[in-house]
């Protein structure tokens, strides 16, 4: 068997073009531009590459970009300050605070201080209690992106065996809460799991999300399963350099599963793309608007 590639770079580009046309409408028929507004503190090399490349996006499907780039010795009550500027303000629809923060800043205080209608990321605690309990909430881009992927391949998951690996809040908790709004029957594995081999091989799905590469291998995989991997592991060729690799081992896993993403070029580009949908939700709520078709869970 050879796997199905779940192409994201190509379903983000879609999800990119639905973006656009509902910001097209929404500019046309109510006279409301959808605004992101992202804040980058300090000059962590990563999180500035982000910032660029969620900015150009924003842009390119027609939204309002806001940057705030501060210093990272900016104190705790200034960027409180400016999140309270920006939860006041009826041009931004989103507020996305870029992650890692500097030692010196409360990232749980700094996000649960923005406005959960606005809160992008899906992050804030009213958030993760609602997606938790089955109410509307903002969801946090990367699941969001996973469970998009998903539908896409297989249409229903009612009833399907869904392993997650890995309990981040980021990913792997709201993954499952996804999962199981789908009827998935799902189960939470980590690094403490018994048998975890035994357990990955009852699924029909299985989302990896352990940030260790190359960790799931082929024979952990159900024959036709569908592997979602979420890893981007940076590790040493044999020649010289660093290639990026997942959190399974591609080669093998490919060769037993249905179908599966890639890394790079699977999961990464549906983050970014469900931001951008997320920012479009917000602002559709936020006027008493249908919410985007599709673009949401």
């Amino acid at each position: 068997m050879t796997a199905t590639v779940i192409d994201g770079k190509a379903f983000a580009a879609k999800v990119r073009e639905k973006v656009a046309g509902h910001v097209d409408r929404l500019k046309q028929d109510h006279g409301i531009t959808p605004g992101l507004a992202v804040v980058l503190v300090g000059e962590d090399p990563a999180s500035q590459v982000y910032v660029r490349s969620k900015g150009k996006m924003t842009v390119e499907v027609g939204m309002a970009s806001f940057e705030h780039r501060l210093d990272a010795n900016t104190s705790e009550a200034d960027l409180l300050a400016l999140i309270d500027q920006l939860n006041s303000d009826a041009s931004v629809h989103g507020i996305l605070v870029q992650l890692p923060l500097p030692d010196h800043l409360d990232s749980d205080l700094v996000i649960n201080s923005i406005d959960p209608a606005k809160d992008v990321d899906g992050f804030h605690i009213s958030n993760v209690g609602l997606l938790g309990t089955g109410q509307k909430s903002m969801v946090p881009c990367t699941p969001l992106g996973c469970l998009m992927m998903l539908r896409g391949h297989h249409g229903s998951l009612s009833g399907m065996n869904a392993v997650v690996i890995g309990r981040s809040n980021i990913v792997g908790k709201p993954m499952a809460q996804l999962l199981l709004g789908e009827s998935c029957t799902v189960t939470m594995a980590h690094s403490r799991t018994k048998d975890l081999p035994g357990v990955v091989r009852q699924a029909d799905i299985v989302v990896a999300a352990v940030g260790r590469p190359q960790m799931v291998p082929g024979d952990w995989i159900k024959p036709g399963a569908t592997v979602i991997d979420v890893g981007i592991n940076r590790i040493d060729k044999p020649e010289g350099g660093t290639r990026l690799v997942g959190d399974v081992d591609y080669d093998s896993c490919a060769a037993v599963a249905a179908a599966i993403t890639p890394v790079p070029g699977g999961v990464g580009p549906m983050t970014i793309a469900c931001l951008l949908a997320n920012t479009v939700t917000a602002c559709c709520r936020a006027n008493g608007l249908a919410e985007p078709d599709g673009l949401t869970v």
